[in-house]
């Protein structure tokens, strides 16, 4: 085992499967203990299962961000507890409406934005005030590739993205100076199996990585923004998407 984040605590939304379960099993790997949280007890369970087995320490706590106040305070509350205090944030559970404007209803446009929006909105509200007094800290928020790029079939999910980009420079702003870092991460298109046929394959094409990404690029990503290598990086978003928002590869060139 790494010891990158030994010592550190880390509390990781949607971590019972893709990017929020490799950046748990990561964290772990690199010394952190990490609660585990998301909806599904079983899937909890087999993360920490996985992350034990492999010399880590975790733990599960269960929740369903519904974007209230209680709920994410709830969450902050129980994993202070369990960890004894939150060195790192995660921001990673999220909802994705697959529609467009007219086809987007008000009860998916307001899930979109209670999970991807408010939920985080509320965890930072309750835990960086304790990092800020304890003198440092560090929140990861997922953005996403489709927040600085316009495309027609998830406007829902991109606008509440948009608000994380932003979100994270406010944050930086505010809690910065008592050195707590927020910083954002926004993925291109990942996968746990990229050999799958997958619809959004096609958004690789023309990158300079050309594939879709595996969910360990971005754990990779979110362990550098956790540690003290990254002590002078603040209210950035740091692109792993494989070079999709700034190069074009042309066929033949």
């Amino acid at each position: 085992m790494s010891t990158r984040l030994s010592g550190k605590t880390a509390l990781v939304t949607g971590a019972t499967s893709n990017i929020g379960r490799a950046i748990a099993a990561r964290f772990a790997a690199e010394g952190a203990f990490v609660a585990v949280s998301g909806r599904d007890a079983a899937r909890g369970a087999a993360v920490v299962d996985a992350i034990t087995r492999a010399g880590g320490r975790a733990t599960f706590i269960a929740a369903d961000l519904d974007g209230t106040a209680a709920t994410s305070h709830d969450l902050a509350d129980r994993a202070t507890e369990a960890l004894g205090q939150v060195d790192v944030l995660v921001n990673n559970a999220a909802v994705v409406t697959v529609a467009g404007t007219p086809e987007t209803d008000e009860a998916a446009l307001d899930a979109a934005w209670a999970v991807n929006v408010k939920a985080p909105f509320f965890l930072v509200a309750r835990l960086a005030p304790a990092m800020a007094a304890r003198g440092g800290g560090a929140i990861i928020n997922l953005s996403s590739w489709m927040a600085r790029t316009g495309t027609a079939i998830v406007p829902a999910y991109t606008a509440s993205k948009g608000a994380i980009d932003v979100l994270t420079r406010n944050w930086a702003a505010e809690f910065g100076p008592a050195g707590v870092r927020v910083n954002a991460i926004s993925p291109g298109v990942v996968r746990e199996d990229p050999s799958r046929p997958d619809p959004g394959a096609a958004a690789m094409l023309g990158t300079p990585y050309g594939q879709i990404l595996r969910p360990d690029a971005i754990a990779a990503a979110a362990v550098y923004l956790a540690s003290d290598e990254a002590a002078g990086v603040h209210g950035t978003s740091l692109d792993v998407d494989g070079g999709r928002n700034t190069v074009a590869v042309f066929a033949g060139r």
